[in-house]
């Protein structure tokens, strides 16, 4: 389904332009499991252009060749459909390998030599989009090493574009020095910072949600809505991201950028249009809005927690730090829940809670919009004495949807009342298209469309927000870890997060 940022007619069914596309890190995880898969189906629809190549960098020592084997070998266990041979190898004919480390200037010598005889043999026009598959350790010193070559430069029309993978610095303070030195050799206008969750088609159509439908637009706000929660669940522990995780923890890897992506589409102001500033003009005001955090509020309006070994499940699941990598005695957090308010006169009063972890009880990404009760006077000579508000559910994972319940008079003689659902399935209306969820992405960095993608303004004051709560978690470290075992929904604090509101988590089934 198009969003409204997808249907202007420049946009609709164009394939990306002509380019070279560069993977750094071109042998990880994230290149075999999600960009080739993506760039494949891209090229199934016909939105990837016949003029396109794929020049591979990393440190393994491997020939052009043995790189095409190893991607050959992988793809069909991560595409979701058949492979179509002949277009694998249409596919195959446009990747090199190039093989070096990335801060070695030689590299890029030799790069820039294999990009000049890539743009001769398939036609590519000059145009080049380098991606950032590798450890953020990397990310400054790859664009300064491109930058230093003049390999950033955009002359006679041929664009240069870099996409910067998450996560984007690690607290305030570190943000803000990438962001400088990625400025110093190329334009914000070049940078493409990466958030896959944008990538989902549900996520995309909040928007299109909101504001192509006029019943919903008119009653969002704090008149009508009593409270937004946000949930990010995942069953999964930490696999073998041990070494990574323990050095980060839930906050600094999901709230400054997934959730707060999910925050800042949900509570915007419309835009004046849907060009990518000034969507992200309107996203960078919610979170400038986000209150700050005291120290005394971190105490009060956050939760921290990490699991421990499962408890009554039939699959034991190892504590925290028993896992591969982590510390015996680790005070990394697994899980956080927060209440945030949003100082504006939209959301004024009204509360948006978070939560989000590993190892819950199951796989659930949610945002959901409680509407207030209305007046319960007119039924006060029936048998009905509770209302149920009214809850309307944007579904991202694992499938992806859109519930509204509402009340409705059970059958019978006497007055009273049951929730009923009204469900909308991407896949019931649409169906099933194989997507890794870097397709829009990666497509529209090729066509320089930017509005999926977040502005240095965006991610510092993402940081700011969170930068108090690592502040204090820091200085007190956890005297209760772990706080809630492995296969549960949290620790307790959390729901007591909302019981002192007089509210509660909304139930997830499964």
């Amino acid at each position: 389904m198009a969003t409204p940022a997808t249907q202007d007619l420049r946009q609709t069914g164009r394939p990306g332009d002509p380019c070279t596309m560069v993977i750094f890190g071109a042998t990880g995880d994230l290149t075999r499991r999600k960009l080739i898969p993506a760039l494949y189906n891209l090229a199934k629809e016909n939105l990837l252009s016949r003029e396109f190549a794929i020049i591979g960098v990393a440190r393994n020592e491997l020939t052009t060749e043995q790189f095409r084997e190893s991607l050959t070998k992988d793809i069909p266990g991560f595409l979701g459909c058949p492979l179509d041979n002949d277009l694998w190898e249409w596919f195959l004919k446009r990747i090199t390998y190039l093989q070096g480390e990335f801060n070695d200037p030689q590299v890029y010598a030799r790069l820039q030599g294999e990009l000049q005889r890539t743009e001769k043999e398939h036609m590519t026009h000059g145009n080049l989009f380098y991606y950032l598959a590798v450890a953020p350790t990397f990310f400054g010193e790859i664009a300064t090493q491109l930058g230093t070559a003049g390999m950033l430069a955009e002359e006679d029309g041929k664009w240069r574009r870099v996409i910067v993978e998450k996560p984007f610095g690690r607290d305030l303070d570190s943000a803000h020095a990438l962001n400088q030195q990625l400025r110093k050799v190329m334009g914000e206008s070049q940078i493409y910072r990466i958030d896959h969750y944008l990538g989902k088609e549900t996520v995309q159509n909040i928007m299109a949600f909101r504001f192509a439908n006029g019943i919903f637009e008119p009653i969002w706000n704090r008149r009508y809505i009593d409270h937004v929660q946000i949930t990010v669940a995942e069953t999964v522990g930490v696999e073998q991201r041990g070494g990574y995780y323990d050095t980060a923890g839930a906050l600094r890897d999901m709230v400054p950028n997934h959730i707060f992506q999910l925050i800042s589409l949900t509570a915007m102001e419309p835009p004046i249009s849907f060009q990518a500033d000034a969507v992200r003009d309107e996203q960078a005001k919610i979170l400038h809005a986000i209150q700050p955090f005291t120290a005394e509020d971190v105490l009060t309006h956050t939760v921290r927690g990490q699991y421990g070994d499962s408890v009554g499940t039939d699959t034991r699941m190892p504590a925290y730090r028993a896992e591969p990598q982590v510390l015996a005695d680790s005070a990394t957090e697994t899980y956080v829940a927060m209440k945030l308010q949003i100082d504006n006169w939209r959301w004024a009063g009204v509360p948006f809670y978070l939560r989000t972890g590993k190892r819950m009880a199951a796989r659930h990404t949610y945002i959901a919009v409680e509407f207030r009760r209305p007046p319960l006077r007119i039924f006060r000579d029936t048998a009905v004495d509770h209302l149920t508000p009214n809850t309307l559910v944007i579904q991202i994972q694992p499938e992806e949807g859109i519930k509204l319940s509402f009340a409705a008079k059970t059958p019978g003689p006497i007055m009273r009342l049951g929730t009923v659902d009204m469900k909308f399935n991407y896949a019931d209306y649409f169906g099933v298209t194989p997507s890794t969820g870097y397709e829009r992405l990666m497509h529209d960095c090729m066509i320089g469309d930017a509005t999926l993608f977040q502005r240095a303004d965006q991610v510092e004051a993402g940081w700011s927000v969170v930068t108090p709560l690592l502040d204090v978690w820091k200085a007190l470290p956890p005297r209760n870890f772990p706080n809630y075992p492995a296969g549960s929904w949290g620790p307790k604090e959390a729901d007591d997060l909302l019981a002192r509101d007089g509210r509660k988590w909304r139930a997830v089934e499964g």
